[in-house]
């Protein structure tokens, strides 16, 4: 059985952000691309919400981090259905983005 999930107005706006940036530098099909395979991760990770990983050197919040291509999924695992709190690239500065964001 397969759980839900939600984005959170900022996860939202993140993907968004996300397919813009690729669209203009690698074209629409890599954006969409991308876009998929990202949404695809989220689907598993409400199936299977505790394989992320605490990060406790970014955060003391309850959210758990999963890593697709070079982006960082930020989640409540404990929610249901499944909150996406954030999709950040991982060279920015994570710490500080979240800080802002929660």
């Amino acid at each position: 059985m397969s759980r839900r999930y939600v984005l959170a107005p900022q996860a939202a706006l993140d993907l968004v952000d996300i397919w813009r940036y690729i669209r203009q530098d690698r074209g629409v099909a890599m954006a969409d691309r991308v876009e998929s395979v990202i949404r695809n991760k989220i689907r598993f990770l409400a199936s299977h919400p505790g394989v992320g990983h605490l990060r406790r050197d970014l955060t003391d919040l309850p959210v758990k981090f999963f890593t697709v291509y070079s982006f960082l999924i930020v989640y409540r695992a404990e929610t249901a259905p499944l909150q996406v709190v954030s999709i950040i690239h991982a060279h920015r500065d994570v710490k500080a983005v979240l800080e802002d964001r929660m």
